[in-house]
């Protein structure tokens, strides 16, 4: 079968395999889904906490009975917990770090696929870059990708909370699904993105140079409303894209987004969560396209989040009415960076009392990224502990992008705003799993 398998290479930094060591330790451990003497499966989304608390907010499956809590410990105890009793109110309690690719990738490759072979017929050299691959070996390649799409996909119902026991709980190369639903929490943990075992070659893309394409976010929020997202680490864990080798000349791209939010989902709070080691790792808003869906949606709230080693979408922005305020972003010495926000198609972001901790000679500019004309409010963000106008910075550096402030809004449902110098300090201490106070 000689499907293609990564688990990275042993030369790994020093970094890096502190980080996976801490995910292993995360293996053992246990407890229960309370901080404090507080029950975290019960609690709901407090009054006036970002877009997920308008109207009726979000009280996910506070309210289930004995029947419907779950402990679970394996990926098939997950889903099945998911499955049972529809959409009412369940809470599902996860102990230890839970793996949906426990078997490897070769549990997903379809009989007869070889990646040597499909290297070999689809090799630039022989196919070119004029037409997309087709033929036997991306016939099974497709197959083999549909059978990995139909194992680590977690359909999450209405009425749901999900929450880590203790400190070490989460999933492992799994991909949660809120689509078409209302009411979901996710809380306290860790999620390691999925790894795409069969990523597609397409030789036209970029610019007809080539590049493989890969599936699978870690949370996706499609059509859904009324959710809430907090005190969750969500990262690369032991893949990073630094670690992923390449063929045809091109980075072997196994990853997708951390946390997407699209096509007309709306009223969605993200907070107190660390997003680490990632490149495209939020979306609002998935196509320039989709204003028929999105137009008056895409309501989110962002606030208490830390972003480290994170290259681009901070997140990037279509259509939506997006608070962003509190968050602290950390971009290190020598590390990929793109950009923070990402102003796209329509975007109304509304950014304040951020803070952004750049190292020497990251371009303060880069901070913001036109993709389209929408004006944004931008005001009193802090880079490395100075007072910033990141628009007019932005415009400075970068003419050819000019930004228009004003993002013709102004948000109400907030907590309590942190000076922006003290954000470092709050944030760095509680956001992420395992920090509930």
């Amino acid at each position: 079968m000689n499907a293609q398998i990564w688990h990275g290479h042993a030369t790994r930094r020093a970094a890096v395999l502190v980080g996976c060591t801490a995910l292993v330790l995360g293996l053992t451990g246990t407890g229960s889904a309370q901080a404090g003497g507080r029950d975290l499966a019960r609690e709901v989304l407090p009054a006036g906490d970002g877009w997920a608390s308008e109207g009726a907010g979000t009280t996910g499956g506070s309210a289930a009975d004995a029947a419907h809590v779950h402990t679970v410990t394996t990926w098939a105890e997950f889903r099945q917990a998911l499955a049972d009793g529809g959409s009412a109110p369940k809470i599902i309690k996860v102990k230890g770090m839970i793996d949906a690719v426990s078997e490897g990738c070769d549990a997903f490759a379809a009989e007869g696929y070889d990646f040597q072979r499909y290297l070999a017929d689809y090799d630039p050299a022989v196919w070119g870059h004029d037409t997309p691959v087709s033929g036997a070996q991306e016939d099974l390649r497709a197959a083999s990708a549909v059978a990995q799409d139909q194992a680590i996909k977690a359909n999450v119902p209405a009425n749901t909370t999900i929450v880590g026991v203790g400190k070490g709980s989460g999933i492992l190369g799994g991909s949660l699904q809120i689509k078409g639903v209302d009411n979901v929490i996710l809380r306290n943990l860790t999620v390691e993105a999925p790894i795409d075992c069969f990523p597609q070659w397409d030789p036209t893309d970029d610019n007809r140079t080539g590049a493989w394409n890969s599936e699978y976010d870690s949370v996706v929020v499609y059509g859904s409303t009324h959710v809430w997202i907090d005190h969750n680490t969500l990262t690369d864990g032991r893949y990073p894209d630094s670690s992923l080798p390449s063929y045809f000349g091109k980075v072997y791209q196994q990853h997708d987004g951390l946390l997407d939010v699209v096509r007309g989902a709306n009223h969605v709070t993200v907070s107190w969560n660390s997003f680490e080691d990632h490149d495209k790792t939020m979306l609002i808003g998935n196509s320039d396209g989709a204003g028929s869906t999105d137009t008056g949606k895409l309501k989110v709230t962002l606030h208490h989040n830390r972003f480290e080693g994170i290259v681009e979408r901070a997140p990037r922005v279509r259509f939506g009415q997006v608070d962003s305020y509190n968050n602290h972003f950390v971009v290190t010495k020598g590390q990929n960076y793109g950009y923070v926000f990402g102003i796209g198609a329509s975007s109304q972001l509304y950014a304040t009392h951020n803070a952004l901790s750049l190292a020497s000679g990251v371009s303060v500019g880069k901070a913001l990224k036109k993709w389209n004309e929408a004006p944004l409010t931008a005001e009193n963000n802090y880079v490395n502990g100075r007072l910033t106008d990141l628009i007019a910075v932005h415009n400075a550096e970068i003419p050819g992008e000019t930004l228009q402030s004003g993002a013709g809004w102004t948000p109400t449902l907030r907590t309590k705003v942190d000076s922006p110098r003290a954000v470092p300090g709050i944030v760095d201490h509680r956001a992420g799993a395992g920090r509930l106070r």
